[in-house]
């Protein structure tokens, strides 16, 4: 199953997504400009492979639920995301804010 929500970080929107796999569970929160993940995100490929698209990202690792993405620190950043002030250990919703 697939969910996607809106919800509000302050008066901002944002775009959550579930999906429910087996086992697991994969969730993202995005706006146009990037996006925060659960462990499934792989920051290496981004930095390197695709580091030609700029793209914005974090990724928090041993999260079950949108509300604990948000809550937790990030554990690993896309280049692009330190160039507009996201770093290790930050909140997953100030993060979020950041990419205003």
């Amino acid at each position: 199953m697939v969910t996607m929500t809106p919800i509000l970080i302050g008066k901002h929107q944002f775009t959550a997504i579930t999906v429910k796999l087996p086992k697991t569970n994969f969730m993202a929160v995005t706006n146009e400009k990037g996006y925060i993940m659960c462990g499934a995100l792989d920051v290496a490929l981004l930095n390197e492979k695709l580091k030609d698209r700029g793209i914005i990202a974090a990724r928090a690792v041993g999260v079950r639920t949108i509300e604990q993405l948000l809550e937790a620190p990030l554990e690993s950043v896309t280049i692009e995301a330190e160039n507009i002030g996201i770093i290790i250990g930050m909140k997953g919703k100030d993060a979020l804010l950041k990419m205003i």
